[in-house]
């Protein structure tokens, strides 16, 4: 039977990837800072997976992310699949940035999904088994006016997660990259962040999830949850023109927040 450790479970994708994940008869454990939310998708989870579980936690330190995945595979069992969803906003210009806040969102974005696999790793490779699935963002192939913390958080993910796969090519770990576009979740209405300026369509995030479930089993390291991959293959093409056309697009650029 499959274990999956999700973070960010008490709502959006993390609850829906972590609800389809039991649905499917795996054993969850349910990781997010809202007791309340994780009681309830906790709830649901049971019906098909009844030994899931939910663990309380800020993961904006690194340390207690670490200790806490390792609480979850002694106390749980043996982890098959992590799903490092956790994830928060920063929308607003960079010139009205401070430190801290760009600290916050590498911390709880970047680092505590970094300490979290480097916690369970160890025990991943002398099993010679389990997948490492980041959700990172679309934000994190495209910089996002007035998103740079996000994106910069989002990009180090990315980036980390390349590094990570082909470090562990051979080992039996395999590590997925989920990039989400603009997805139909609370991130988009987080206080202390300025309206965002994407207002088109929203994919739900049980379309994400289902991706988050497929991509385990496929052999493909990089995924576009819905496919955007366009917009960010004519970035690279013509950066310059990319940069006139994020700017000039206003309320239809391409959203970054999932």
């Amino acid at each position: 039977m499959t274990t999956a450790l999700v973070t960010g479970a008490s709502s959006g994708i993390g609850a829906a990837t972590a609800r389809l994940f039991a649905s499917n008869g795996a054993t969850v454990a349910l990781v997010a800072r809202r007791a309340d939310r994780l009681e309830d998708v906790t709830a649901d989870c049971r019906v098909g997976a009844p030994q899931s579980r939910w663990w309380s936690a800020d993961l904006s330190d690194p340390g207690t992310a670490a200790e806490l995945a390792l609480a979850v595979w002694n106390e749980l069992g043996p982890i098959d699949v992590i799903v490092n969803n956790a994830g928060i906003p920063l929308r607003r210009p960079a010139e009205r940035l401070t430190m801290g806040e760009v600290e916050r969102a590498m911390t709880v974005n970047y680092l505590s999904p970094v300490a979290i696999t480097l916690a369970l790793l160890p025990r991943l490779l002398e099993r010679g088994s389990g997948t490492i699935v980041n959700v990172s963002s679309l934000g994190g192939r495209l910089g996002i006016p007035h998103e740079a913390a996000y994106c910069a958080s989002k990009f180090a993910l990315a980036g980390w997660s390349e590094s990570l796969a082909a470090d562990l090519v051979g080992t039996g770990v395999n590590v997925r990259l989920v990039l989400p576009g603009p997805i139909d979740t609370e991130i988009w209405d987080q206080p202390g962040n300025d309206p965002a300026d994407y207002s088109g369509p929203l994919v739900p995030a049980e379309d994400v999830a289902a991706g988050i479930v497929d991509c385990i089993d496929s052999p493909r390291f990089e995924h576009y949850l819905p496919d955007m991959s366009a917009v960010v293959e004519m970035k690279t093409k013509d950066f310059d023109g990319f940069v006139v056309a994020m700017r000039s697009m206003g309320d239809h650029a391409p959203g970054s927040d999932r």
